[in-house]
């Protein structure tokens, strides 16, 4: 009978839980995810002379992203706290640490939101931005037009003015004028009435934009004509060879100055439209800035949402929950680190 002990038996892989595996794993894909985009970055910026750094072009806010970054620091800290009170298993102390990250969580979010509302409330969104005087001046005109189109919609949402072409500006506005006269057979009477005190002031807002216009189109000064008779018998008088000067931004926003400041629609118009500002490679930047800074929020809000898992459990928080606990920490680690990487690029750095 043979007395030889039997191998015991061999036991593969890393002495971790799979579970803790899997998360270094995919927070492995995470890394190169984000380089990518932070390596795009830094090649586009350094290739991109007079890139916007101006916080008065670009919006940022250098206080609310280091507020946000110390919220992530300290949402971090309190990560491990509740990580080492799971494995004291003093579970009510880990459940109240979790609840003061997902607390935290939410601040980061709002102080983001609110960020991300100056980028609306200017118009800093990709495809938005003019990077050319040229650019400038026909998105004014562009903004100019649509605060013409919503005032004269007004006219025939009430009833004020009847028409088979809402669209066409020219014929409404011709309708419009005559809404001071009694308005049109078939236009509510009340509603007339009611629209007669604004008809001046849109009808010389309609115009001011047309000339504008015009002199958009044919790329004229506004010192000049630049359609009808007045046009014609200007340009029939220039020499041979001569050219009306080109409309520039400068003009555009002295106009525009005037437009707002005018008692009768200048509210409309400085709430429609933006101060024709060209930005070298602005879209460009907010390309960059909503691509990086949107997916870090989206990574912070799955972070929370594993947060919320555990907090769930209440009273029922136990050591079946200690993996969860410490793989929503380690995650919760590489987002913050992604904003320590994020904060100095965005916020500070002038390449």
């Amino acid at each position: 009978m043979s007395h030889t002990a039997q191998p015991s038996a061999l036991k593969m892989g890393i002495p971790i839980p799979n579970s803790k595996l899997g998360m270094w794993l995919f927070l492995g894909t995470e890394i190169m995810f984000f380089t990518a985009f932070i390596g795009a970055y830094i090649v586009l910026r350094l290739g991109s002379p007079g890139w916007p750094g101006d916080p008065a072009d670009t919006h940022i806010n250098v206080l609310l992203g280091g507020i946000n970054t110390f919220v992530l620091i300290v949402s971090s800290y309190c990560v491990v706290v509740a990580h080492e009170a799971m494995a004291l298993r003093r579970f009510g102390r880990a459940r109240t640490f979790l609840k003061v990250t997902l607390a935290l969580a939410f601040v980061f979010l709002g102080i983001k939101s609110v960020e991300y509302y100056g980028k609306f409330a200017h118009d800093i969104l990709p495809g938005h931005i003019p990077e050319t005087p040229t650019q400038a001046i026909h998105k004014a005109d562009r903004e100019l037009e649509a605060v013409v189109r919503k005032r004269f919609a007004e006219y025939v949402s009430s009833g004020a003015v009847v028409t088979a072409q809402p669209n066409d500006i020219k014929t409404l506005a011709t309708q419009i004028e005559a809404v001071a006269d009694g308005g049109a057979d078939g236009a509510d009477k009340d509603a007339v009435e009611s629209m007669k005190a604004s008809v001046a002031g849109d009808i010389k807002l309609y115009r001011a934009y047309m000339n504008l216009h015009d002199h958009m189109v044919a790329n004229i000064s506004l010192k000049h004509p630049a359609s009808g008779q007045e046009y014609t018998d200007a340009r029939a008088a220039m020499k041979e060879g001569e050219s009306f000067p080109p409309l520039t931004l400068a003009e555009v926003k002295t106009e525009l100055n005037v437009l707002k400041a005018d008692g009768e629609f200048g509210a409309a118009v400085s709430k429609g439209v933006f101060e024709p500002h060209p930005i070298l490679f602005g879209n460009l930047f907010a390309s960059t800035y909503f691509l990086m800074t949107g997916f870090h929020a989206i990574h912070v809000i799955v972070g929370m949402i594993l947060f919320a898992a555990a907090i769930r459990q209440g009273s029922n928080l136990n050591e079946k929950w200690t993996d969860w606990v410490e793989n929503s920490g380690l995650y919760w680690h590489f987002v913050d680190l992604v904003w320590i990487f994020l904060f100095p690029m965005l916020y500070i750095m002038n390449f």
